[in-house]
């Protein structure tokens, strides 16, 4: 058996021989990958593809079954290894250390209380719970019997829920009693027996006890303690064909009902895999933290799978990274000697907010690698986190992907290429990302700007939206055809790194000039007082469109001073055409769950619009829509 050692990049000029290896001979380079995986079945052909259609087939005809690959292979070599260490939100709670063997014992368990209850291959179970292990232990039950899971993050409303699990005609609901996170206690069932009243599929509901209430079930309704009391710890994994759906997670979506990306069994196993060793450089004896949660697709690829897959130790941390105060992920770290930290830009620009001291009197002398993941970062946090939380030794690598690439597309790979403040910079091995003009013509030039595109399929591409392919192909293959289209804008520098300028919808045409909103953002936050800024385009008589800030500062105080300086940055950095009109001091900004801000109601509100704002319930924050208002 090959081993995917043999395939990783270690030196620059290794990944530059490995690249170009695989845009030569795509097909031949990905089977040497997936020859160091366990199968079934070997595949017949290793790719069809069809971009107007739009199909993708990876691995035709081979049959495996992922959970062997995450759990199974590593009995034989490293049963007592940590897999998964799970730190408890309340700090003065235990740590937990699972290793690779009492994990498949976990999961063997609980595909056999799926089993009992009539769930087999095919079937769709949603699964609503917190930061847990039983979460990881669900999602790889689902794999084992082959049954498709879609996680719901356990901080969505009732209604987003049941629109979830109706679209996937989910037969099985696993959740939880409720959750802890940071302060607050959260009542989870009953936010889930809320959803259960919309939903018609719904046979049996399971629930974790987690916070110890004394509710009582409904019918169909049990305990997962009193369930896996009942079933033994051995269970066959089912197996699955290469395309067969592995889950289906769902978009929030900044605008429509969100999208129910279909990713399956074989090209999703192998890429999550291989960017997870490549881009973190993970070593056996690595400690990794992702702060995602399981409910996005950062936490199934990067905490789940790329890690179970590579036999590494992942850390699932249940709480806030401001509970009991800004220092708990320094505490972490500190802890358990973490040696890789990947977090979203979001959380450190939180965090940079409060006195560095909360950082210094942590030992995070363990750390080797920084990563960020969600949006583009800004240069500020990018030095801030450079600086104060790598202590300018450790690589960050600034990922790009999203739900629906399956896996990172563009990054440095830590220490191996270089890594440049607000660049993505390179394309993973295997990608081909390139720029188009307006009129879809690629652009081969460096130090350009245009609509990034990716000219051919990579393994972990997502299938399909379920339930609605001419919808995938309307989003992501009809605006250029022949392309996958993500949305985004991009540029490259002189040297061909890219940096991610913004989705293309948030380019606003001012007098005539076309102005990504992400520079001008960037700009903003350079000032010493800002935290955060989002800038939308809202009509304007003379201009057409004039630009509105939404700025967060450290304090409350916006005065002419202030505002001119905010200007004259953003005049000194991109020109004076981006200067927004109005700069409106607001306390927060509304985001998804993810940390993505839904400019849509921020362009409503910048438009006048005091309502018809659609439904926010997926909103971290809903209450902040208000606020702004009320400011406005």
């Amino acid at each position: 058996m090959k081993k995917i050692e043999d395939y990783l990049a270690r030196s620059e000029n290794q990944y530059l021989k490995l690249y170009d290896e695989s845009i030569k001979h795509p097909e031949k380079f990905w089977t040497n990958i997936a020859e160091t995986f366990v199968w079934k079945k070997r595949w017949d052909k290793v790719l069809n593809f069809d971009f107007d259609k739009p199909e993708f087939k990876w691995f035709i005809n081979g049959k495996l079954n992922i959970t062997e690959n995450c759990l199974d292979r590593h009995l034989s070599t490293n049963p007592d290894k940590t897999a998964i260490l799970f730190e408890p939100n309340d700090p003065n709670s235990k740590s937990e250390k699972i290793s690779y063997k009492q994990l498949h014992s976990r999961v063997c368990r609980f595909a056999n209380v799926l089993k009992s209850k009539n769930v087999g291959k095919g079937d769709r179970v949603c699964i609503y719970m917190p930061m847990v292990p039983e979460l990881t232990v669900a999602v790889l039950a689902c794999a084992r019997i082959g049954a498709v899971h879609s996680v719901v993050f356990a901080g969505f409303s009732s209604s987003a829920l049941s629109a979830r699990i109706n679209d996937a005609n989910c037969k099985v609901l696993l959740t939880a009693d409720g959750s802890y996170r940071g302060s607050k206690v959260i009542d989870l069932i009953s936010i889930a027996n809320d959803a259960l009243l919309e939903c018609n599929s719904i046979e049996s509901t399971i629930i974790l006890k987690r916070i110890n209430s004394n509710i009582k079930l409904k019918d169909n309704q049990t305990w997962w303690h009193d369930e896996i009391a009942m079933v033994s710890n051995e269970c066959e994994a089912e197996e699955m064909d290469s395309e067969d759906m592995l889950f289906i997670l769902y978009t929030s979506g900044s605008t429509g009902k969100p999208k129910g990306m279909v990713h399956t069994c074989g090209g999703y196993m192998i890429y999550t895999a291989y960017t997870f060793l490549n881009v973190f450089q993970y070593k056996p004896n690595d400690i990794y933290w992702c702060t995602a949660d399981i409910g996005w697709i950062t936490g199934h690829s990067y905490i789940v799978y790329g890690p179970l897959l590579s036999g590494a130790t992942s850390v699932m941390f249940e709480g806030v990274p401001s509970y009991p105060d800004f220092s708990r992920f320094w505490k972490i770290v500190e802890k358990h000697k973490i040696t890789h930290f990947y977090t979203a830009p979001t959380a450190i620009r939180a965090l940079a907010k409060h006195p560095v001291s909360l950082v210094e009197n942590n030992d995070l002398s363990s750390l080797k690698v920084l990563g960020s993941v969600g949006e583009p970062i800004n240069e500020e946090a990018w030095n801030w986190y450079d600086k104060n939380i790598g202590k300018s030794k450790c690589p960050i690598v600034d990922t790009w992907w999203q739900t629906e690439t399956g896996g990172i597309m563009l990054s440095s790979l830590a220490g191996v290429t270089k890594d440049k403040p607000t660049f993505a910079t390179v394309p993973m091995i295997g990608i081909q990302p390139i720029l188009l003009d307006k009129d879809g013509k690629e652009i081969f030039e460096n130090d350009s700007e245009g609509i990034l595109a990716i000219k051919f399929p990579w393994p972990s591409i997502a299938r399909t939206i379920y339930g609605d392919h001419h919808r995938y192909k309307n989003v992501y293959f009809s605006a250029y055809p022949g392309y996958y289209f993500p949305g985004d804008g991009a540029l490259t520098d002189i040297n061909g790194n890219f940096r991610i300028t913004g989705r293309v919808d948030d380019v606003v045409i001012v007098s005539g000039h076309n102005l990504g909103t992400a520079p001008i953002e960037d700009a903003i936050n350079l000032h010493e007082n800002v935290v955060e800024s989002a800038v939308v385009g809202y009509p304007h008589d003379i201009k057409g469109n004039a630009l509105r800030a939404f700025v967060i500062l450290l304090n409350d105080k916006l005065d002419l001073d202030m505002q001119k300086e905010i200007k004259d940055l953003i005049s000194k950095t991109i020109g004076p055409i981006a200067k927004p009109d109005i700069i409106q001091i607001v306390p927060g900004l509304p985001k998804t769950r993810s940390g993505k801000i839904m400019r849509r109601i921020l362009r409503k509100i910048a438009s006048g619009e005091k309502e018809n704002f659609g439904d926010i319930s997926t909103l971290l924050n809903p209450e902040i829509v208000d606020q702004i208002l009320l400011n406005s």
